[in-house]
């Protein structure tokens, strides 16, 4: 069974990573979303929001597509947490050249960590390569219209937020 890893914060889940998740999805038998608790990032939403999202907008996918897609928090090494679920590939979605900078030096690291776990890059679709959740979120903040980069349901969960 080829187990892969789509590791990120998902702070919220956008368009962009649903569209990485439902091509990676087609490369594996099994793939995990590994919900990274980076304390560094400040999480607008808590581990356990950003899983229930994930987990929402993962179950209909699989649903269509028939892979078995699981959502796994961690804060261990990228690494150790594959090692973890058992996946041999590591997924990175990539919107643009500067991501591939950090994203190529991460892998080489990995690499060195254990050089049996394949690294795989997929670039965003056109119409998502600008969508970040960082920008998603500072948009929702100022009153805008983020239903362009996000689900209806995570729509609702920013519009919740900001209300308060």
């Amino acid at each position: 069974m080829r187990v892969g890893l789509y590791p990120g914060t998902f702070d919220p889940i956008t368009l962009g990573h649903i569209d990485i998740i439902t091509r990676a999805a087609s490369m594996v038998d099994k793939l995990v979303i590994g919900v990274a608790i980076n304390r560094d990032k400040g999480p607008m939403f808590t581990l356990e929001e950003r899983v229930a999202m994930v987990e929402a907008e993962c179950a209909v996918l699989a649903e269509t597509t028939g892979i078995e897609i699981v959502v796994h928090a961690f804060e261990n090494l990228l690494i150790h947490c594959a090692k973890d679920v058992g996946a041999s590939l590591i997924v990175r979605g990539l919107r643009a050249v500067a991501d591939f900078e950090y994203e190529y030096q991460m892998v080489g690291m990995n690499r060195q960590l254990d050089n049996s776990i394949e690294t795989v890059f997929l670039m965003a679709e056109a119409q998502h390569q600008a969508i970040a959740s960082k920008l998603v979120k500072e948009i929702a903040r100022l009153d805008g219209d983020v239903s362009k980069f996000v689900t209806p349901r995570i729509n609702e969960a920013l519009l919740a937020r900001f209300a308060k």
